[in-house]
């Protein structure tokens, strides 16, 4: 059975996101995304598939977005409902990622095992798109954290989260 895993990097009010785009690019922690994931399937939304580079899905992975609209032309990527999603996991093994955005993190959360999280130490500005709080979250615990580190003037930890279940 494969097990899902939401990774993204949130500000100090855990936004994701503002216009389409990302609040900040840190190559240290687009470094640790494309290690986690690569040889991994990722699941996003349309908009965020969208915003990808180039438009097409990410390169050494499979690209699943999570659509209601089948047939849109998703180049290097597959479009699935969430009944399908699911199905997936049920006969597949592996991790699966949850990359985004908001609405996806927010319907697939409660089917995640854990959360790898990316805290820049921050309030970014206004963001317009969000992940939710898992520090307030009484089904989510912070299970480790790693030291800051600082890159661009920013400072930056990685902090792994798993479900209660």
């Amino acid at each position: 059975m494969a097990e899902m895993t939401a990774i993204a990097a949130v500000d100090r009010r855990w936004g994701i996101g503002r216009d389409g785009g990302l609040l900040l690019s840190l190559p240290p922690d687009l470094r640790r995304f494309k290690a986690l994931t690569l040889g991994h399937t990722v699941v996003m939304g349309r908009r965020t598939f969208q915003s990808l580079p180039g438009g097409h899905g990410l390169p050494g992975r499979r690209n699943l977005v999570l659509t209601r609209t089948p047939g849109c032309p998703l180049p290097g990527a597959e479009a699935v409902s969430l009944s399908t999603l699911l199905a997936l996991c049920a006969r597949e093994d592996g991790e699966i990622f949850v990359i985004g955005g908001q609405s996806v993190y927010e319907l697939l959360l409660p089917h995640c095992r854990a959360a790898r999280i990316t805290r820049i130490e921050a309030d970014l500005g206004p963001a317009d798109v969000f992940f939710p709080d898992l520090d307030s979250a009484p089904d989510w615990r912070l299970v480790s954290r790693t030291e800051t580190e600082r890159c661009e003037g920013a400072a930056f930890y990685y902090a792994d989260y798993e479900r209660i279940r």
